[in-house]
């Protein structure tokens, strides 16, 4: 995934929690806002340590940007959001988490087709 896609700025994932519009499921959370910089969507991850050790962590933050990157013609454009990846999330599988994910986003209004399941 491209780096304009990130959001990077810990200035920008604070404006973006303190906008206060999330979705949650048991296990991630959507935090959202409208973006005036960018023309298409831009995203974060956010992962505490009591997922587990930096490998897990990183396994999980490498699936979900996957599954974000092959949902990216589909997601709306200038948006930003973050997604909270809860320790619950780690029993998993890939498919389960992408399937998760693209519940959530529904729910989150990020998709522009709402049939899609891609």
């Amino acid at each position: 995934m491209k780096k304009e896609y990130r959001v990077k700025k810990s200035s920008e994932i604070d404006a973006i929690f303190k906008h206060k519009k999330s979705k949650n499921n048991q296990w991630y959370g959507i935090h959202q806002k409208k973006s005036e910089k960018s023309n298409h969507f831009r995203f974060s991850l956010s992962i505490g340590k009591k997922y587990g050790n930096a490998v897990e962590r990183n396994l999980s933050k490498r699936r979900l940007r996957m599954i974000i990157l092959e949902l990216s013609p589909i997601i709306k454009n200038n948006i930003e959001f973050v997604v909270v990846i809860k320790p619950a999330s780690k029993s998993l599988s890939f498919q389960e988490m992408r399937k998760t994910i693209i519940e959530l986003l529904k729910k989150s209004n990020l998709l522009e087709n709402e049939n899609a399941e891609h």
